[in-house]
């Protein structure tokens, strides 16, 4: 069962147009947002069951459903050309996430946080040796996955070089480039991001264009792969709008 867990990130999907088939909610949970998402789910005829906790903590797969939970289906994939057009309907410069084998669902749900935040036009995922949008990954965005155009390819190294044909330049994340307080993020930019552990695999990072960094202490290694794109992220949001 594909699901949404808590009522903030069940809102966002309903003001985003995912289709949900059940609702299943603790039977004396009430407030401003539950009783809007019921208001919702009556107008559409959708059905709603009320358990009690012990029931739904056995259907979360998040575990911290927060005493609700919707039955959606299988999360819908954008293809890559799809996130093209959209930036180009947004006429704006490219600004595209490529993550080479995130493993851990609250990591990629953080990214797309950061990713909507920062007006990202479409992260891609690879569809081997990765997370794919699960519960976990669509709770721990708050919802903002439900904006987000994600893609799934098969490689990453043919995906950039399909992506250069619309002028974008590919910037790595890897703690020996240049710092991304002396890089002018000018024109497309697609940022890329390695695995947790292995970082951006050699295959990928050869076909990048420039390799970054955020600055830190001399004696501290790396930062959590989430809250390293928010940074970068934010450092051409600034950039772009000064």
């Amino acid at each position: 069962m594909n699901t949404i867990e808590g009522k903030n990130a069940i809102l966002e999907a309903i003001k985003s147009g995912i289709e949900i088939k059940k609702i299943y909610k603790l039977s004396n949970l009430k407030s401003d947002s539950i009783n809007e998402i019921i208001s919702y789910v009556k107008k559409m005829n959708i059905k709603i069951i009320e358990l009690q906790r012990n029931e739904l903590d056995k259907i979360s797969q998040t575990k911290n459903h927060k005493g609700i939970i919707a039955e959606v289906n299988e999360y819908k994939y954008s293809s890559l050309d799809e996130i093209i057009e959209f930036a180009k309907s947004k006429k704006e410069n490219f600004l595209i996430l490529i993550l080479d084998e995130i493993e851990d669902p609250r990591n990629l749900g953080a990214i797309i946080r950061s990713a909507y935040a920062f007006g990202v036009h479409g992260i891609i995922i690879k569809d081997k040796n990765s997370v794919s949008v699960t519960a976990t990954v669509i709770n721990t965005s708050a919802g903002a996955t439900s904006h987000m155009k994600i893609a799934k390819v098969t490689n990453i190294s043919k995906t950039i070089e399909y992506l250069k044909r619309e002028n974008i330049w590919f910037y790595e994340a890897d703690m020996g480039g240049i710092s991304i307080y002396d890089t002018k993020f000018d024109g497309g930019i697609c940022i890329v991001l390695g695995n947790e552990g292995r970082g951006v695999s050699r295959l990928v990072s050869e076909h990048c264009d420039f390799k970054i960094k955020i600055p830190m202490k001399k004696n501290f290694d790396s930062l959590n792969v989430s809250v390293a794109s928010g940074i970068i992220l934010s450092e051409i949001n600034r950039q772009r709008n000064i």
